[in-house]
């Protein structure tokens, strides 16, 4: 089976998440809700039992973790040279900020198990445990004039580095899971990735985007293009091969996470704008994931 067919359920719940918050009256609070059940419950579930359960090898992970660090830290430098390409007020571009190196977890943790189950999970959720502490770090700190919050209380309370930290923990302790818990959470992470998908769909809105299009487009080419060309070569370059190589590929060509929105919302930034990003960024994305990993298994 292809790979565009491998992936396409889950893209259909995406597009499914769209219709139905576009032809239901639930209103924002309910996806809102959703996703924040997703993100802070069910997703770190479905991350710590897929770790838990694997005989880690930190030996073989490193190559991916390499890479997948090179290539957050070349889409932050890039994202950072828009201020001097692009012309917008720096309300507009330091929330725009985050959408060319901020990834979708949800998105990539549904692709990881479609494509490898639950070890395609756990070396996924190893990956994103190491970067996503560096994109919050880079997020944060651009928005830094209209923050409240503190750099490192957005890293400590983060449920994905929880969950990962717990698994990689769980996991060196040599310790079974009890059966009665590891059906709870394998429930739990079961119905995450639906729930996910949908809520991904849901926030979509192509409303006004070509008031910042130069901005949106330039961000988009750096999440879409430029990280998952710099995965490949890396992967390459490290002579990486099975899982973490298709992991890390998936990593660098992710759209833009939705918590991007929340983000930008909390710490008092330009909300409409990072929605925008997003939507655009998850349409391309469901186009250029099977592409790039095609690419990436016949070079």
């Amino acid at each position: 089976m292809s790979l565009a067919l491998l992936l396409l359920p889950d893209f259909a719940l995406i597009l499914f998440g769209f219709v139905l918050n576009r032809i239901t009256n639930w209103g924002r609070d309910f996806w809102g809700g959703l996703e924040k059940l997703v993100y802070f419950v069910l997703f770190p579930a479905l991350l710590f039992n897929s770790i838990a359960k694997q005989k880690l090898d930190f030996a073989a992970a490193a190559p991916a973790l390499q890479t997948a660090v090179i290539t957050v830290v070349i889409g932050i430098s890039l994202a950072y040279i828009a201020k001097w390409v692009i012309k917008v007020d720096h309300k507009t571009y330091a929330s725009s900020f985050q959408t060319a190196f901020r990834f979708n977890s949800y998105v990539g943790l549904a692709i990881a198990g479609r494509l490898h189950g639950e070890a395609g999970i756990a070396a996924f959720g190893i990956v994103i445990g190491i970067v996503v502490p560096l994109c919050n770090i880079a997020s944060v700190w651009m928005l830094a004039k209209h923050a409240e919050a503190s750099v490192l209380k957005e890293l400590v309370q983060n449920p994905l580095i929880l969950a990962t930290v717990g698994g990689v923990l769980y996991s060196m302790s040599g310790l079974p899971l009890p059966e009665t818990l590891q059906m709870l959470i394998s429930r739990m992470g079961a119905a995450s990735l639906a729930c996910g998908l949908l809520a991904v769909g849901a926030a979509l809105t192509l409303a006004d985007v070509g008031k910042n299009a130069s901005l949106i487009g330039y961000n988009t080419a750096v999440k879409l293009v430029a990280m998952p060309l710099a995965a490949v070569l890396l992967a390459k370059h490290f002579g990486m091969t099975g899982v973490y190589f298709d992991m890390v590929v998936l990593f660098g060509a992710l759209p833009t996470a939705t918590s991007a929105y929340i983000l930008a919302i909390r710490m008092g930034g330009d909300g409409p704008v990072v929605a925008q990003g997003v939507t655009v960024s998850t349409l391309f994305g469901m186009l250029s994931i099977p592409i790039w990993l095609n690419v990436a298994r016949s070079l």
